[in-house]
């Protein structure tokens, strides 16, 4: 690619997301940062994505990307080969070979001010600079807010479900439609380890992903019939709200000087339902 003075370089767009997405207040098991790429060379196009899946690499390499903004990481795990026998060694390879960079901003993204759950507590409806739902190796996570006015449950949830991008499994509702809820705790992708801090906030509603089923009927068996009632809001959905306020973000602090694209491909991994529903409490 052929530079000119006005180009940004990679290094200079990292910095601009390490400040925003301090890599130091990551957990100590995340892999975060960049993955692919060489610092010097030019970023003109940055495409954001929940996923750094081969769809959503070979989309930013059709678009003409320069670099991949991701959630999740994706070399999580330790890896042995990059051979384009395995999919991450394919991704890797092709973005390699496409001059694509890849950076990830996962856990990090979640504890920022603003990061990923400011922007699902947005999507709930939920006041700006809501206070954290817990705190975590010194980092706030999740938010926790009351609601301009109570509604019901199932008003709650069919607002929140319009909010979020559709995917097939939808959002998943535990509780009485019709008990209204004012106190809302969200914890973007998978929170089903923080029901204490939930009930400790006396929370109406938890907002999450992921939820197993020991973890989930056991806090319902706890509230009884009553509060907190739970959403399932898929780990994908809750996750991908955050990619337009970070490439919003990423370009103002550069004056506009790259193009943003947040991608619609779903990664969600699932791809239909099938079966008789069960009679929901009417």
């Amino acid at each position: 690619m052929t530079t000119s003075a006005h180009d940004v370089s990679l290094a200079q767009v990292v910095a601009v997301l390490d400040g925003s997405y301090p890599p130091d207040t990551a957990a100590s098991w995340d892999q975060v940062g960049l993955v692919t790429g060489d610092p010097g060379q030019p970023v003109r196009r940055v495409h954001f994505a929940v996923d750094p899946t081969r769809a959503v690499v070979d989309e930013a390499v059709a678009a003409g990307a320069d670099l991949l903004v991701t959630h999740h990481p994706l070399l999580l795990r330790g890896v042995h080969s990059v051979a384009t026998t395995t999919a991450k060694g394919a991704i890797v390879t092709t973005a390699v070979v496409a001059d694509l960079a890849i950076y990830c901003a996962h856990t990090n993204a979640d504890v920022a001010r603003p990061g990923v759950n400011d922007a699902l507590a947005a999507a709930a409806g939920l006041p700006e600079d809501c206070p954290p739902l817990a705190t975590e190796d010194g980092q706030p996570i999740g938010r926790v807010g009351r609601l301009p006015e109570p509604i019901t449950l199932r008003e709650f949830a069919t607002r929140l479900a319009d909010a979020l991008p559709p995917t097939p499994v939808g959002v998943r509702v535990a509780g009485d439609p019709h008990a209204l809820v004012h106190t809302v705790a969200v914890m973007g992708g998978a929170g089903d380890d923080r029901f204490d801090d939930v009930r400790a906030h006396g929370a109406d509603v938890y907002v999450t992903a992921d939820l197993r089923h020991h973890p989930a009927l056991e806090a319902r068996e706890e509230a009884g019939d009553g509060p907190p009632y739970l959403i399932d809001a898929g780990h994908y959905a809750t996750e991908h709200l955050w990619l337009a306020a970070a490439a919003s973000r990423l370009a103002e602090a550069l004056q506009a000087r790259i193009v943003t694209h947040v991608s619609d491909l779903r990664t969600d991994p699932w791809d239909f339902t099938a079966g008789r529903s069960t009679p929901d409490h009417t």
